[in-house]
């Protein structure tokens, strides 16, 4: 079996690859949170006030791995937890305003890394592309 017909191989080192740059970028510019902790920032810019469930759907994660990005999210100030007014089993998630700072100055990073690699591809190699991941994650 040659390289390239190692999949989970590929995958996983361009997996590895992609989590150091976006670290790398972020720790150039004071970003001291890991790329998946902006990710849940990314998603409670656009869904404040979320509970674990809505977090962990939204973000194709198990619940115990929100848990514990919310832990490390709160303890550094990013974001802050409340009660859900009718649910006493159910607790709210809230971007602070440290979280949004934190979000938009990684935004153009995450952006930029997007860009790098989309190029020297076709709309149509890409809209593949995006086809075959999204086949693979649903299959597992």
């Amino acid at each position: 079996m040659t390289i390239e017909d190692r999949l989970i191989f590929l995958i996983s080192k361009v997996c590895q690859k992609l989590i150091i740059n976006l670290q790398k970028a972020f720790s150039k510019s004071g970003i001291e949170v890991t790329p998946i902790q902006v990710m849940l920032l990314f998603f409670l810019q656009k869904n404040d006030g979320s509970s674990l469930t809505q977090i962990s759907q939204g973000l194709m994660l198990e619940n115990p791995t929100i848990t514990g990005l919310i832990d490390r999210l709160e303890k550094s100030g990013y974001v802050k937890r409340s009660d859900h007014p009718n649910d006493r089993r159910v607790y709210l998630v809230n971007i602070t305003e440290k979280g949004n700072r934190v979000a938009k100055k990684a935004l153009p990073i995450i952006k930029k890394l997007n860009e790098q690699i989309k190029e020297g591809y076709s709309k149509e190699e890409i809209e593949n592309f995006k086809k075959v991941l999204f086949g693979t994650f649903n299959k597992f």
